[in-house]
């Protein structure tokens, strides 16, 4: 068996616990935490995957992020994801959450944000490029077809609750 998650309802409570690959597989709502990480200028940290992984090869995006464990917290698995991806710790905080037909399989998206003050050690296997851009600068990068669907998404659910227009 593989990575193993919470298979959640409409209204995000848990149903059963199963394999991540099934869930994607069947299109059963389960749980994704994400974290938008902003440097001390407040500007946002953006990758590119890499190119050769399955999942959104050589697409950029603007959160990190990762399947929420068995009995784990949002928080828990955002702070976790944080670690994974850029070597860095901290304690990222809840923004909001909404359900995400998503590219692959539906889940519930839960953002979080996070000052990061320290030198990051992006992992390669997950990050092949990452730079801190201004609000304006990653509004031009969403525009562009590369950025995944889901992020972008997000990104305009992220602007509506700071009451900006949404991007096409």
């Amino acid at each position: 068996m593989g990575e193993l998650v919470e298979r959640v309802n409409e209204q995000d409570e848990v149903l059963a616990v199963v394999d991540r690959g099934d869930a994607i597989r069947h299109r059963w709502l389960h749980r994704i935490a994400t974290i938008v990480c902003r440097d001390a200028d407040g500007r946002v940290l953006v990758h590119r995957r890499p190119d050769d992984v399955s999942l959104f090869p050589g697409q950029f995006n603007w959160m990190l992020g990762g399947a929420v464990g068995v009995a784990e917290s949002y928080a828990d698995a955002a702070a976790q994801e944080l670690t994974e991806e850029l070597g860095v710790q901290g304690r990222p905080q809840f923004v909001f959450k909404f359900m995400c037909a998503g590219a692959i399989s539906p889940y519930w998206l839960g953002l979080h944000e996070v000052v990061v003050t320290e030198p990051v050690q992006p992992d390669p296997s997950e990050i092949a490029w990452h730079d801190w851009l201004t609000e304006s600068e990653l509004i031009d990068l969403v525009r562009h077809q590369a950025f995944v669907s889901d992020a972008r998404e997000a990104f305009n659910r992220y602007r509506a609750l700071t009451h900006q227009p949404e991007m096409k």
